[in-house]
């Protein structure tokens, strides 16, 4: 399978640059993927398609303000976007320009608030940057650090909050699970009364969820691996859920690849941390998700490989391409999708 199968061409104006004021009333398109039928909806209609006893499933990781603008000792700018922790004052980070900084290498940043060492290289050209400071490290970023949006986002975001979920708890992403970005509590409190039920798992998102895959052979694409829990009392939620016959439905695709590393062969979950490098692709056999809320992705994204194995690529480029017609709104701060049977 290539990557230029899942390639399509996006009119620009469709990116969605800034968030909806009102979360909930971004458009959602409706696919059945037994049948390829879609519909058009608002995303406050997502409720009409839960039912009592169902199970909703969100990452409540919270994105931190990872981008860090800084310089060298010889002045010049250097942008440091945290990765993934490793230790208290140890992260593996993406720096640019990356190819001058080598171990030993300093960055400042603040006028003095906070000192970064370049320690050693990682995979894929990244670096392990060690932080020294006084005070408190989360505060200090707080007052340094900046959202890191998408590239393809080029307009400034006024509140920073819209690029969190309503439900984010657990710091520690460098990229919000966009999916979550339609609900506001209102709505999730009205699921709720209805009698769905809603458990929690946290993935932080790195960038290997949304790395370029760069090879032609798409089996031959490695993701960089990415910090997930599932605690037990969410786990229960989501077992008895099955047992008893209701939906689950995957709230985004980190969600999904959360669940589908945990799940056993029958689709059993049990409570468990780690690390998760898995590719869901075209071919692949899903053990617990078959219903997913998503946002349209970008082409030849492993994101888009990920809903094409869970609907079917035919479906998926034939949704894409209605979109794309309709004017729907793409990519982070954009129109969701309902992938259901």
């Amino acid at each position: 399978m290539k990557t230029s199968d899942f390639y399509y061409d996006l009119p620009k104006e469709l990116i969605a640059q800034t968030p909806l004021k009102d979360r909930a009333s971004s458009r959602l398109m409706v696919l059945h993927k037994n049948t390829g039928d879609i519909e058009h909806k608002t995303f406050r209609d997502i409720k009409s398609y839960l039912n009592p006893g169902d199970c909703l499933v969100i990452n409540d990781t919270k994105v931190i303000p990872a981008r860090l603008i800084g310089e060298k000792t010889t002045g010049a700018r250097v942008d440091v976007l945290l990765l993934k922790r490793i230790d208290a004052n140890t992260w593996e980070t993406l720096v640019y320009p990356g190819k001058r900084l080598k171990p030993g290498a300093k960055v400042i940043f603040g006028g003095g608030l906070l000192e970064a060492e370049i320690v050693s290289e990682a995979d894929g050209g990244n670096r392990i940057v060690r932080f020294s400071y006084e005070g408190i490290f989360e505060e200090i970023l707080d007052r340094l650090g900046q959202m890191p949006l998408p590239p393809y986002i080029t307009e400034k975001l006024e509140d920073k909050n819209r690029y969190q979920t309503v439900y984010a708890k657990n710091d520690g992403s460098a990229a919000a699970p966009t999916a979550g970005l339609h609900f506001t509590k209102e709505l999730m409190k009205e699921i709720q009364d209805m009698g769905v039920k809603i458990a929690s798992l946290t993935l932080h998102v790195g960038l290997g969820t949304f790395r370029p895959v760069k090879v032609d052979d798409v089996s031959n694409h490695k993701m960089h691996s990415e910090f997930y829990t599932l605690k037990k009392d969410q786990a229960d939620i989501i077992n008895e859920t099955r047992q008893n016959g209701g939906k689950i439905v995957a709230v985004g695709t980190t969600t999904t690849r959360t669940l589908e590393s945990i799940a056993d062969e029958k689709g059993f979950l049990t409570p468990k941390s780690g690390e998760t490098d898995i590719f869901i692709y075209p071919g692949y056999k899903f053990k617990i998700v078959n219903n997913l809320i998503t946002n349209f992705h970008l082409p030849e994204s492993t994101l888009l490989m990920l809903v094409s194995a869970l609907a079917g690529k035919e479906n998926i480029m034939n949704a894409y391409a209605e979109a794309i017609k309709e004017r729907y709104r793409f990519f982070s701060f954009g129109d969701a999708m309902f992938i259901t049977e």
